[in-house]
């Protein structure tokens, strides 16, 4: 099998992911840093395209980078016993479970919320906007983790 020579671009397009987060990840150690050719671009091979496919379908599991670098410590130690990557995936149940539960709450606070305005009227009379305000002065809930980033 001949060993690809993919310049950053190139495997951006090849895997899905941007070169930014190809950097990144570099830089998080999760993968490898590359071959530099002649001119100084980096030259990806089969194995970086590999683990970077790895590492989106980890991310698409919603797992954290500390995760993956667990996995991928795993991985890269074939012959150790798989109990520690048993372990981390029943943990990453768990929080899934917990965050259904947090999402099931936000769902139904929001539906009670958007209940509270059925008809179009002036944005002064409106119910949603009234419920937004009331709550500013009670203690916020916390009906999730949801901070726009990795968790």
């Amino acid at each position: 099998m001949t060993q690809q020579a993919l310049k950053i671009g190139e495997l951006a397009l090849q895997t899905g992911s941007s070169v930014e987060t190809i950097r990144y990840y570099e830089q998080q150690n999760l993968l490898p840093q590359a071959m530099r050719s002649s001119s100084n671009y980096r030259l990806y091979g089969d194995a970086h395209v590999k683990r970077l496919q790895f590492i989106r379908h980890c991310r698409s599991l919603d797992m954290t980078l500390d995760e993956i670098r667990t996995l991928l410590s795993f991985r890269d130690t074939p012959e150790e016993n798989c109990a520690g990557v048993n372990t981390l995936l029943d943990k990453h149940i768990e929080h899934v479970s917990h965050r259904i539960k947090e999402l099931k709450a936000l769902q139904t606070e929001l539906k009670q919320l958007r209940s509270r305005c059925l008809t179009t009227q002036t944005v002064e009379e409106c119910g949603i906007l009234q419920g937004l305000a009331n709550a500013e002065d009670s203690e916020p809930k916390n009906l999730g983790t949801h901070s726009g980033g990795c968790h």
